[in-house]
């Protein structure tokens, strides 16, 4: 199950971005994962609990949303969402394709909780991260 050392190297990233921001806690992290990324939702999910224990993320709601996988066409040139299993144009039907989104895992943004915050009126800073 690589999807644990992911949520590892996931949290990894989330205690540093939380510590340059001075934050005492995660409340939200969202995720950006392909269908072509290597990396099954489900067990993403599953994982995180443990991964994400004993860290500021530790109460931190993890939100997942798939992006589609799309394609460019090297015949016709337009950009088309297309099949995980079949990456043709869906414009042509060329199968001469190259894949423009569906193979990553993207770290969108954060939701975090300062000690000023925590301690007045609750309000929240959002980061964003790089690709994962």
């Amino acid at each position: 199950m690589h999807e644990l050392s992911v949520c590892l190297a996931l949290m990894s990233q989330v205690n540093r971005i939380a510590g340059e921001h001075g934050a005492q806690r995660v409340d939200r992290i969202v995720l950006n994962i392909g269908p072509l990324s290597g990396i099954e939702p489900a067990l993403l999910r599953n994982a995180f609990p443990l991964a994400a224990a004993k860290t500021v993320a530790a109460e931190a709601d993890l939100i997942i949303e798939e992006i589609p996988v799309r394609v460019e066409c090297f015949t016709c040139g337009k950009e088309t969402e297309a099949a995980p299993n079949r990456l043709v144009c869906g414009v042509c039907g060329d199968f001469r394709t190259r894949v423009t989104s569906g193979e990553e895992m993207t770290l969108a943004s954060l939701e975090l909780i300062t000690a000023a915050e925590s301690s007045t009126d609750g309000q929240r800073d959002s980061a964003g991260g790089p690709a994962i």
